[in-house]
């Protein structure tokens, strides 16, 4: 009897007791002519749903974090422990297609530095649409807003085949993200620091100061189910979401830049307290505030982590302008009535 081709790809799957745990591992464990390691990391101490996929997937491998370590720990767990070329981060709530994983393998190895891929994102949950926590890749405006190839701010995009095309983007989301480890570890990991948001976002970014580049597969499909771990409209997420978002632009921009562009978001930030009052949604006006005050309050906390990241771009380096929108999507949306990254970025 001869064993099968190594797999190239360890998954790794963060897991505070979702119940569709079971159903993800069902699509990854479907016959496939590319084989995968599989790593589950328990962050949520065992639970009925963890019991269920070890009982029906016993070749699954899991690993058992001591204390919580929210997403971005469990997820370096996984990646400290992947001996593949390849790993996926990949949540516990989607679902992969029938040959997901080749054009993924594929791209890696065909396009130089390449470090990041991420698949067509699709909605588990409203057929046809995009999902909106990733879609077909991420972009990035001047102001430091980002969007998606299918949804932009508030508005999704159903899936009609117009970002069937591979392009460069500026970030890939967390929900399916396939990197090549070598790049990661020279960057280094998700930085603990988000816990939740805005890690792979920063991961990419610093991957780019590197002189990495990251790519859109479409051929390669995935569906999620959006807003699981927390509701989208939960103070904790919008605070969050607010709150990372500036702590990746003081980390990442360059001086120059940061300096008139700050005091511009600060006042952003404010504009959305009065926006959210205006859309009757109290808890949610509180967020950039409370955004805000925690930036002042950690000037050493950003002050290391800017330091560190800024290393990457020794030399003069900075990103490359591919994924980034020259404009603010901002007034384009809301005043120009531009709503598809198809219009901001001149995809046709």
């Amino acid at each position: 009897m001869t064993s099968g081709p190594e797999p190239a790809t360890t998954v790794v799957i963060p897991h505070y007791r979702a119940d569709t745990l079971c159903d993800c591992l069902a699509s990854l464990y479907r016959p496939s002519d590319r084989p995968v390691r599989v790593l589950v990391v328990d962050d949520g101490g065992g639970g009925q749903a963890l019991r269920r996929a070890r009982s029906r997937f016993p070749q699954v491998e899991i690993l058992r974090n001591d204390r919580r370590l929210g997403f971005a720990g469990s997820c370096n767990r996984g990646l400290e422990a992947a001996d593949t070329p390849f790993a996926l981060l990949l949540t516990d709530d989607t679902r992969v297609t029938p040959g997901w994983l080749a054009p993924l393998e594929d791209a890696a190895r065909a396009v130089p530095g390449v470090a990041v891929c991420q698949p067509k994102l699709l909605s588990e949950t409203r057929p046809g649409y995009f999902d909106p926590s990733g879609a077909a890749g991420g972009y990035i405006d001047r102001l430091g807003y980002t969007f998606c190839r299918g949804r932009v701010f508030d508005t999704v995009e159903p899936d009609v085949g117009q970002y069937d095309r591979s392009r460069e983007l500026f970030w890939a989301c967390g929900t399916a993200m396939f990197l090549r480890l070598e790049a990661v570890r020279e960057v280094g990991p998700l930085d603990l620091d988000y816990f939740m948001h805005f890690e792979e976002i920063d991961l990419c970014w610093r991957l780019r100061l590197a002189g990495w580049r990251i790519l859109s597969v479409p051929e390669s499909r995935v569906f999620h189910h959006a807003a699981r771990s927390l509701p989208s409209d939960s103070f904790r997420k919008v605070y969050l979401n607010h709150r990372n978002n500036l702590v990746a632009l003081i980390k990442n921009l360059p001086a120059r830049r940061l300096l008139w562009l700050l005091p511009v978001r600060v006042l952003l930030e404010l504009l959305a307290c009065a926006l959210y009052v205006g859309r009757r949604r109290p808890l949610c006006a509180a967020a950039p505030l409370a955004s805000l005050a925690w930036i002042a309050a950690h000037p050493a906390n950003l002050w290391r982590r800017r330091r560190t990241s800024r290393r990457l771009a020794a030399g003069g380096r900075e990103v490359i302008e591919a994924g980034v929108f020259a404009g603010s999507a901002l007034i384009h949306y809301y005043l120009l009535r531009r709503r598809t990254a198809a219009e901001l970025m001149g995809e046709g």
